[in-house]
Order: C-alpha cells, then sequence, then structure tokens
C-alpha cells in the first residue's frame, strides 16, 4: 500500500486506545516519580498538549488513579488543582521468611506500610511454616481494613535460590524441608494473590537501594550475615541475579579449616558463637550475648569479635576483587554489631587488598529483606492496577 493511503486512512480504535494508555501511563509515573503537579506543569514537563492532559486526567481520577490533592496559587495567573496518584488504588505484600522470625506487610501504592506483623517462626516442619505465612499474610491484610481483592500482587524473601521450573527453593540449608516441591504453589493458591518467591539478600540489597544508604550508588554489594551468608548486588538500580540466580551465594566460597569448607560456616552468627566457645566464653550463648560481652570488655568475646572482623574482611575483600562497587552494606543480625566490627574489618583490609570500597551498616537493620520484598511487590502490583482500572473504565 502506499505510504499515502496509508496516512489517509483513519486512525484505527485500538491505535486511539493505545495512545491514551501510554499518554496515562506517561503523567502517572511522572506524577509518582516527581510529586504531585498541576494540568499545566505537566504539559510543560511531558511535552503534551494541556487537552491531551486534562483528557488523561480526567481518565486516570475516573479510574480512580489520582486523584486531586491542593491548590497551587502563583503569583500571576488563575489558581490551578493539583494532582498526584492515589495511593489507596491498589495493594502489595511482603514476607520475610526467616529461621527465626516471619515478617509479613502490606502497602499501598506510594509505598507506605499500612499494616504489618512479625511473629516467632516456631514451626518445626516446612508444611507448618507454609501455614503460618498464610495465616499470618490474611491476618495482616484482615487488620489493615483493606479489601484482599485490591491486595494484587505479593513477594516473599527467603533463604535460598528458587527454581522456578522445578517449582521449589534451593539451598536453604537453615530452613529444613523448605526445599520440598509444592510449598509455594500451595500459598498462593491459599493466599489468592500472585506470588513470586525471592532469595532474602537479593531483596535486602533492593530494600537497601530504594528505602537506605545504598540510594544512589552506581554499583553497592549488600552483605548479609545471620543464620547464614549471602550478598545482592545492585547495579545502576537493577539487580544482579547471575545466568541461574545464583550471583550472590558467597557462603559457597572455600573456606579453609572448616569442616564443610564454604565461607558461610565462617561468617555468620553462628561462628561468633562457636569463636567465643573456643576462645573460653560458656553458658548459653547467642551471637548477640557475645557481642554484648564485648561491649563490656570480655576478653573471649572480644576476641571472638575480632575473628569475625577478619573473616567479613575477607568477604569484603572478594566481592571488591570481583565487583568493583562503590559501596558495601552490612546488615543481618551480625549488622546489628557493625559499630564494634567496622575498625577490625576496615584494619584486615588493609592489609588483604588495594581495593577497599566505602563499608558502612545497614539503614533499614532487620527490616530490609521486608522492605525489598514490598519494594519489589510494588513494581508489579502498579502495573496491574494500571492494567485493571484502565481497561474497567
Amino acid at each position: 500500500m502506499p505510504a499515502s493511503d496509508a496516512m489517509d486512512r483513519p486512525e484505527q480504535p485500538w491505535n486511539r486506545r493505545r495512545l491514551r494508555s501510554t499518554n496515562e501511563r506517561l503523567l502517572l509515573d511522572r506524577l509518582r516519580a516527581a510529586g504531585a503537579a498541576s494540568r499545566a506543569q505537566l504539559a510543560r514537563e511531558t511535552g503534551l498538549s494541556k487537552p491531551t492532559v486534562s483528557s488523561a486526567l480526567a481518565s486516570l481520577e475516573a479510574a480512580g488513579l489520582v486523584h486531586e490533592v491542593g491548590t497551587h496559587a502563583p503569583e500571576r495567573g488563575r489558581t490551578a488543582v493539583l494532582y498526584a496518584p492515589d495511593p489507596a488504588a491498589g495493594y502489595a505484600l511482603g514476607v520475610d521468611v526467616g529461621r527465626s522470625w516471619l515478617r509479613v506487610a502490606v502497602a499501598d501504592l506510594d509505598g507506605s506500610v499500612v499494616a504489618r506483623s512479625d511473629v516467632r517462626n516456631r514451626a518445626r516442619s516446612s508444611g507448618a511454616m507454609a501455614d503460618l505465612v498464610v495465616t499470618t499474610a490474611r491476618q495482616v491484610v484482615a487488620g489493615s481494613g483493606v479489601d484482599p481483592d485490591e491486595v494484587v500482587h505479593a513477594v516473599v524473601g527467603t533463604p535460598g535460590v528458587y527454581d522456578e521450573k522445578q517449582r521449589r527453593v534451593r539451598y536453604a540449608m537453615h530452613l529444613p524441608g523448605w526445599g520440598r516441591a509444592g510449598l509455594f504453589d500451595r500459598m498462593r493458591e491459599e493466599l489468592g494473590v500472585p506470588l513470586e518467591v525471592h532469595n532474602d539478600a537479593n531483596l535486602a540489597a533492593l530494600g537497601e537501594y530504594t528505602y537506605g544508604v545504598g540510594a544512589g550508588s552506581r554499583l553497592f554489594a549488600y552483605i548479609l550475615i545471620g543464620t547464614g551468608l549471602g550478598m545482592g548486588v545492585v547495579s545502576e538500580g537493577r539487580l544482579f541475579t547471575g545466568a541461574h540466580g545464583l550471583a550472590g551465594e558467597i557462603g559457597f566460597l572455600p573456606w579453609p579449616g572448616q569442616q564443610k569448607p564454604g565461607l558461610e560456616d565462617a561468617v555468620s552468627g553462628v561462628a561468633v558463637v562457636e569463636a567465643a566457645r573456643r576462645f573460653g566464653m560458656d553458658g548459653q550463648l547467642t551471637a548477640k550475648a557475645v557481642f554484648d560481652a564485648a561491649r563490656q570488655g570480655n576478653a573471649a568475646a572480644v576476641q571472638a569479635v575480632q575473628l569475625e572482623g577478619e573473616r567479613i574482611a575477607h568477604t569484603v575483600a572478594a566481592a571488591a576483587a570481583v565487583l568493583d562497587p562503590d559501596l558495601v552494606v552490612l546488615g543481618g543480625g551480625v549488622g546489628h554489631s557493625v559499630d564494634l566490627l567496622l575498625r577490625p574489618i576496615r584494619d584486615h583490609l588493609r592489609t588483604l587488598t588495594p581495593l577497599r570500597p566505602k563499608v558502612v551498616p545497614s539503614r533499614l537493620g532487620e527490616d530490609a529483606v521486608l522492605l525489598g520484598a514490598v519494594a519489589t511487590a510494588l513494581g508489579t502490583a502498579r502495573d496491574v492496577v494500571f492494567e485493571r482500572r484502565t481497561a474497567a473504565s
């Protein structure tokens, strides 16, 4: 067909719908990224005409995606109505499954947590743990006052790596039975919400990038030190997971002198306790108790902390050599005691490598995985809500 004929043909309805949808999404993304704005401001910033902006905003408002949030009175001219995304247009669910704690939160589309619950993980089987996740999530949604149908997407953070083909988690050694096939399919069905599964260290890295000290970093590594050991890597705002989702599984790095030659057995809360016992501490010990004792000057505890700092320095040196990060964030249970660890880490880094990235504690603490799950779930939830509401209107 000649080009002139194609140009003379009337615009197809589906083309008009797609153009409207593109314009509406452009305005919604602009409002979400930079805050409330008037019609005139949106027209200037997006290059769309004022009538197009007015029409798109009217459609978004009718769909419940934006609402009026005030007015702006300039020195000259008419008072302008300000628009912003409606955070109550939909909700996302974040879940952090840990060996000791289960954390669940519901957030609106602005990312504000509207309800959450932290419960002890006393489950003695993988089935009981799955039940605990479902029960807690239902309770959090019910307590939030949110219509369950408005919760459109969920993300679960867990130790190990989720194998999409086999429908199960692999390498979650500290959660016995958690690798059983079908557990997450069962949770999806019982919750009635689309559910993704991600590694906890990866989500912690995204949480720290979105809400914490990683914001603005070009490439940073989040090292999660708790019951186990993991690392998440965020480059230019995007998570790097490798060819099979195993990037950051630094617990598998060789470490001499361990019964199981992995770094995870040398750098963890359990390793701190074992070192303290070797140096002479006794009684019912936890990593927190060892760090508390070190603060009081207990010689055995101080030695254990120094050794942990040395081992973490080796971990940071390995990450620095491979990734060249501008920032390394230390988090997890042991991250609570970074104040004691930073000096030995930095001292040992000077002897190990000329590469010395900035090493800082996590700003989010124990909430890093949960907030990373929320942030990840929101990325999909915003798309789903937009598609649903614009299609319905």
